[in-house]
């Protein structure tokens, strides 16, 4: 049923992070292999994307890199991904990945995991980016960034639909079933995107 689905996963691409961490990369990508839909992320060979990749591969499924050249020629590659996109830079890097998937789910990262985030979540408000965007909240990692994007909110620097835009799931299985789940966002909530 979701042989066609591909989803977007965004993360860290640190080691020297709680294994937790690892533990839900590693199952998010054991069930995207388990339901037939292919993985895509930055293929980064360490840290969290080298786990949800491995996760997926070890368990039979796809998972497609997507990943600037220059990452290439420092060996930041996942040389057993399915497939390897190359990319001139990391705007393209983004476009394609936002382009080829049918939404993003987001674990835990670093400056690069929030600027990806920050760029879908303004595309959705303005009406370019129509798909899911899913949190993985793992041990509570977005807690303060969704307290400082509902004070956003709050104070009127975004509309209270805006607060639709992402999902925030608590573990690897919620967040792949909102990814499956969470229906398109409509075109015409771009009348909102300003205040």
């Amino acid at each position: 049923m979701n042989k066609d689905k591909k989803i977007a996963v965004y993360c860290a691409s640190s080691t020297q992070i709680e294994d937790c961490y690892f533990q839900d990369a590693r199952k998010l990508g054991q069930l995207m292999a388990e339901q037939n839909i292919t993985l895509v992320n930055g293929a980064g060979n360490m840290g969290l994307m080298a786990e949800s990749a491995n996760g997926c591969l070890k368990n039979g499924g796809k998972a497609i890199g997507v990943i600037p050249t220059f990452m290439i020629k420092e060996g930041w590659c996942h040389n057993s991904m399915t497939e390897i996109i190359e990319t001139a830079d990391m705007h393209e890097r983004q476009a394609k990945m936002a382009e080829i998937t049918d939404g993003g789910i987001f674990l835990p990262g670093g400056c690069g995991t929030f600027a990806e985030m920050m760029e879908l979540i303004t595309w959705k408000q303005l009406g370019i980016y129509l798909k899911p965007i899913i949190l993985l909240n793992t041990n509570g990692y977005y807690d303060s960034l969704l307290n400082t994007l509902n004070q956003a909110v709050s104070q009127n620097f975004m509309r209270p639909v805006h607060a639709d835009i992402w999902k925030v799931a608590p573990t690897p299985e919620e967040a792949l079933r909102m990814a499956l789940e969470t229906p398109l966002w409509d075109t015409s909530i771009r009348r909102f995107a300003k205040i």
